[in-house]
Order: structure tokens, then C-alpha cells, then sequence
């Protein structure tokens, strides 16, 4: 509390004073030793003891100015009439009556408060400097301003612009949900492994010797990965029976994981009643919808399953257009496998319209009577009448861009007698490397020439004696795998590969065995064949998939199962896509070539895998045909 005394002769007075926010006069305590004077002089001080009785506690006559009796008027002037004693503030203290004096004794000899200036106007702070702290500050604060208004319209849009450029949509920036399908979620992850090597990210193109730069990579570095749908950026096990080539294995998404710095695929026995009712539990895992790539190079380092020398394995590493979702039959009808741009007979079922041509009815599939297609023909084809569903795009003359999923193997490892043996009864690791195509050549028999067919050292190579059947022609080679590079044998890892031009002209596809090209097949090789009427089919140009699975099936060879060993492992060291700078075409969405519309339009046949067929199972209609008369 602040008291000050004031003295004149032989009268001194304490006085408390306490003053509200409009600095009136609340209370004042004091004696005295003779008469009441004007104070000549004041003195302060700041007391510890214990401060007077609170104003608000004390009655108003003690208090209140305004109610007191007094001789002076509002002015100042005396007044007439007598002082009652006792009521008064003049008969208590040696203060003026007057409220307006008493500002003067309220805030004489007071201590300067912080604030002082702000309400004198003839202060003034005499330091001009202008670097002050708080200049500095105003500066600082409307710099950030500027910096922020720029980075939302100007550095922004350029991000998104190469973001964009680097990261289209659709292009892995991805999650599944629950049921597999796919929720955006741009720009979260790099799709370059941070363990990939500096060495990797670069590469000469098996053909042709260009420069190709790394766009995607898995190093499978991290253990205890697992894929169930939504656990993985990247990939999605799938959980189904692949019933399309009679498997004998349920893929279940527990069967995949990362140990010891690999992917690890597991086949092995299994309770039917807990599996249902299969006798044998495997795993596959694609990059559907999550991650594409159009054009480039794929390459993996594997260990193969099993032994070299017994029969029954199933390990593939391949792909997939976008449109068609491995295992998922109603996705895939009309659509698998056909890389077709043509309106023709090749788009029609069976590849045939009345009967006719002949060669479509001949020298097929003996197991058919020799027909030579039993596709339901090409769901989306260039013939696709206007205002049906189609995912587009338009060519300039207003016809459809004929859509499909095609597929392209980087291999299926299989067992039988070695290329180059003369002794048929021994076995050997082998991969076969194939494209997948539709509409077919007459019997199957594609042009391979030494102009469009190139196999790089015969001595571990050939063409694969199989070419097709009733719903698929095949483009296929046989190379002798590293026969140390098995699960039972060194347990090496080798490296294996494809790299592709997508379209016509100077397109191609080459194989890459053990880290050195197997085979190629130019586009050319697939072109217009005038005896079934269809015209030339293009190297894959939809945006494709990756798909690694381990099974057993009966349609790969008969399963050796007495001497097969489970459980088996195919492990992957790593995976890595290439493009060239030039060719860059990254995504699952791509303009030319989109796919998420349509996707999003028929969710259930993406994620309901028991739905097999697209008009009887799913109840949808086929689209209808201009070059069949249906528009």
C-alpha cells in the first residue's frame, strides 16, 4: 500500500489513498496534532504493514465525496451555513472538500508508471533508430506475408504442375481399403525405395542401348511386411481361388511377408476345412490400381522355389492392363487377352461373323474341333457404339480407343527336359517368357521371321512350342534358368526382366534371363493377318501392373507331389521399373489411356472376385457393336 504524510507545523496526517479507474477519491485514513492547514510539503513511502480497511468494506459516509457535507461549493467558493462536526470530510481530514483538488494530492510525487506516455501527448520516445526491434519485427512480419501469398499463387501451382508431371494420378500415390479397392492419397510416398543403391538408378536399355532411369523400386528391406488389403502403399494380396487356370491353392494374403531383406511367397499344405476346402495354401500380390507404368523396363532378382529337377511349381512374375483385375473374372471377360485398335471381324465372338472367315473355324484348338477363338469378343472395342460405356478415350474420326487388358510375363518358371539336351528325360529350371494376345493369327502363328524374332543365344533358348489355344495365342520362349539360383539348390538370387515400346511401328518386347536378354519379338510380328481378316495388334499400350504369385496347378505340368517338398518359398530380393527420360509414363490413370472412371463405375467386378462373367454373373450389358450392325 502507498501512504504519504503530510506535515505543516505541528500537524501530520497519514493518507491512504485509493483511487478508482477514473481516479476518484475511495478512502484516506489519518490523525492529527493541531490544526487543519494546507500541506506545505509531502513526503512518500510504501509501507509493509498491514493496510488499512478496505473502502468497500467501510459505510459510505466514510467514503463517499459527493454525499459529504461540505462549506465549499463545486467551484471552490466557501459557502455560508455551519459545518455539522463529525459528518464531514473538512472536520475528518486537511484535505480541500472540493473533489477537482483532489488530483492533486492523489498523483503529486507519485513514481512514473509504464504507461505515462500514452496518455501525455507531449511525450515523445527521441530514439529514431530504425533498425529497433520492433521495426525489425513489423519488417519480418510483412516479409512472411509476401512469402506466403507468393508460395499459394505462384510456388503452389508450379509444385502441382510437376508433382503432377512426376506423380500422375492414379500413380501408386494410393491406399486399399478394406475390400481392395483403392482411396487417392496423393504425393505421400516416393515410389523409389530409399535403399535402392545409387548404382541402380540408372541402366542401359537391353535394346538399342539407351539410358534408362529408375521410376519405381521395392527393396523389401524392411521385415515383417505384410499386404493384406490397406497394409501395404504399394501392393495388395489378393485372397481367392484363382480358378481361371484350375489352381489347386487358395492365395491367401497370410502366405506373403519380408524376412532377412526379401519377399518371401509361401506354398504349402493345408487343412481343407480351414482353407476353403483347398488342399494347399499360396500368395499373390499385384500393384492393381496402385501403381502402372506404360512403356519401360521391369526387373527382379528371385530365388525360385523348390528344386530344379521335380515337376509341379507355379512361380510367375508378370502383368497386367489396369482395366482387368487378375482374379477377378467378371473384370477380365472381353477384355483379357486382347491389345487391340481395330473395328473388324477380330472384335466379334469367336472371331467370326456368320460363319465366315473360314480360317477362324479351322486349325484352332483341337480340344474345340479345330475353332480357333471361344472369346466372347472385345468388350471395349474401337466398334463400340456412341453412348455406350465405354472408358474412352475418342480417336479424332470419333471412334473409341479399343481398351483391353493385355498381358506380358516376365516369366512362369517350370520344370522339364533342358533347351539344348538330347537326353528328354532330364529335368531342368526353365522359365517360359511370353506375351498373351487377341484377336488370333490363323492357327495360332504369328510372324516370327528372323526380322521380328530374335533369340539371343540358342544354346539355353528356344521358342516355346507352345502357341495358343481356344482363349489365348502366346508369343513365347523357353531359356534354362541358374539352376544354383533355387530354394533346394545354391539358394542364389538371379535376375530376370522384360523391356517393352508400346504401339506399332517400332514397338518391340525383350526378355532379360539371369541377367542377360533371352528373346525378342517385334511389333511386327503381330501385325495384320488378312487369312482371319484382323488387323495389327499393338505392343501393350494400356498402363500395366505388376503380379507375383507362387501356386500349384495341373495346367503348368503334373505336380510331382511325391517328391515335392512343402512348405515352398520363392524369394525376391528386389524390383525395379526403368523408363527413359523421353518416355516417361508413370500411372493407373493416364490420360490417353484412363481407367478410373470406368473402375469406379463398376466397383463390384474389381472387388467381388466370385462374380466370374460380366453378363450372367454381374447382370451388366455388353456393349453394342457398329461393325456387328447393333448401333
Amino acid at each position: 500500500m502507498a501512504y504519504q504524510f503530510l506535515a505543516t507545523g505541528d500537524d501530520e496526517r497519514r493518507v491512504h489513498f485509493a483511487t478508482s479507474s477514473t481516479g476518484h477519491l475511495l478512502s484516506e485514513e489519518g490523525y492529527s496534532h493541531g490544526s487543519h492547514s494546507p500541506a506545505s510539503s509531502v513526503s512518500s513511502f510504501t509501507s509493509s504493514s498491514a493496510p488499512p480497511r478496505s473502502a468497500f468494506n467501510r459505510r459510505s459516509s466514510g467514503y463517499s465525496v459527493v454525499n459529504s457535507n461540505t462549506p465549499y461549493d463545486s467551484a471552490g467558493r466557501k459557502m455560508g451555513g455551519t459545518m455539522v462536526a463529525g459528518t464531514g470530510l473538512g472536520n475528518k481530514f486537511a484535505l480541500p472538500a472540493n473533489p477537482q483538488r483532489l488530483g492533486s494530492f492523489a498523483y503529486e510525487g507519485r513514481r512514473q508508471e509504464a504507461d505515462d506516455a500514452l496518455h501525455n501527448p507531449s511525450a515523445h520516445d527521441d530514439d529514431l533508430n530504425l533498425f529497433s526491434a520492433r521495426g525489425l519485427a513489423n519488417v519480418g512480419c510483412l516479409l512472411v506475408l509476401c512469402a506466403a501469398i507468393l508460395g499459394l499463387f505462384a510456388g503452389y501451382p508450379i509444385f502441382t504442375y510437376f508433382n503432377e508431371r512426376n506423380h500422375p494420378a492414379g500413380s501408386a500415390n494410393t491406399l486399399a481399403n478394406d475390400s481392395g479397392m483403392i482411396t487417392s492419397m496423393h504425393g505421400l510416398w516416393s515410389l523409389i525405395d530409399p535403399d535402392t543403391p545409387e548404382d541402380a538408378k540408372k541402366k542401359k536399355a537391353w535394346n538399342g542401348g539407351d539410358d534408362m532411369e529408375l521410376i519405381f523400386s521395392d527393396e523389401f528391406n524392411q521385415d515383417g511386411r505384410t499386404f493384406a488389403p490397406g497394409d501395404d502403399k504399394y501392393w495388395t494380396a489378393v485372397d481367392l481361388h484363382y480358378w481361371q487356370t484350375n489352381n489347386l491353392e487358395w492365395y491367401d494374403p497370410s502366405a506373403i511377408t519380408t524376412k532377412d531383406g526379401k519377399l518371401v511367397i509361401t506354398l504349402s499344405e493345408a487343412t481343407p476345412e480351414l482353407n476353403h476346402g483347398m488342399n494347399y495354401k499360396g500368395g499373390m500380390m499385384t500393384t492393381w490400381n496402385q501403381f502402372c507404368f506404360t512403356g519401360g523396363m521391369v526387373e527382379a532378382s528371385v530365388t525360385l522355389p523348390g528344386a530344379n529337377d521335380v515337376v509341379g511349381l507355379w512361380p510367375a512374375i508378370w502383368s497386367m492392363g489396369n482395366l482387368g483385375r487378375a482374379g477377378y473374372g467378371a473384370s477380365l471377360e472381353g477384355l483379357w487377352p486382347y491389345s487391340y485398335d481395330s473395328c473388324d471381324v477380330g472384335t466379334a465372338p469367336n472371331q467370326t461373323v456368320n460363319g465366315q472367315p473360314v480360317a477362324a473355324t479351322e486349325n484352332g484348338d483341337p480340344s474345340v474341333n479345330g475353332i480357333l477363338s471361344y472369346l466372347q469378343g472385345q468388350r471395349l472395342s474401337r466398334c463400340t457404339c456412341g453412348g455406350e460405356s465405354h472408358p474412352g478415350p475418342k480417336h479424332s474420326d470419333g471412334t473409341y480407343v479399343g481398351r483391353a487388358a493385355p498381358e506380358i510375363d516376365m516369366f512362369e518358371a517350370t520344370v522339364e527336359a533342358s533347351v539344348g539336351s538330347t537326353d528328354s528325360d532330364a529335368l531342368a529350371g526353365l522359365v517360359s517368357q511370353s506375351a498373351q494376345w487377341a484377336p488370333f493369327n490363323q492357327g495360332y502363328i504369328w510372324k516370327n521371321t528372323s526380322d521380328n524374332l530374335k533369340i539371343y543365344d540358342t544354346s539355353i533358348s528356344e521358342q516355346n512350342p507352345y502357341i495358343g489355344g481356344k482363349t489365348q495365342q502366346a508369343t513365347s520362349a523357353l531359356t534354362n534358368t541358374n539352376q544354383d539360383c533355387y530354394e533346394l539348390e545354391g539358394g542364389c538370387s538371379s535376375v530376370y526382366g522384360f523391356e517393352y515400346v508400346p504401339g506399332f511401328d517400332n514397338a518391340y518386347i525383350t526378355w532379360v534371363t539371369d541377367n542377360k536378354a533371352s528373346w525378342t519379338i517385334n511389333a511386327a510380328g503381330v501385325g495384320a493377318d488378312d487369312s482371319v481378316g484382323i488387323s495389327a495388334r499393338p505392343v501393350p499400350q494400356e498402363p500395366m501392373y505388376l503380379i507375383m504369385n507362387l501356386g500349384i496347378s495341373e495346367n503348368f505340368g503334373t505336380p510331382d507331389l511325391t517328391n515335392l517338398k512343402f512348405p515352398a518359398h520363392m524369394s525376391v530380393d528386389w524390383i525395379r521399373v526403368y523408363q527413359r527420360s523421353s518416355d516417361r509414363n508413370v500411372g493407373c490413370n493416364p490420360k490417353d489411356f484412363p481407367t478410373e472412371p470406368y473402375i469406379e463405375k463398376y466397383q463390384e467386378a474389381y472387388s467381388n472376385p466370385n462374380l466370374t462373367t460380366w453378363v450372367d454373373d454381374y447382370k451388366q450389358s455388353w456393349p453394342k457393336n457398329s461393325f456387328l450392325g447393333e448401333c
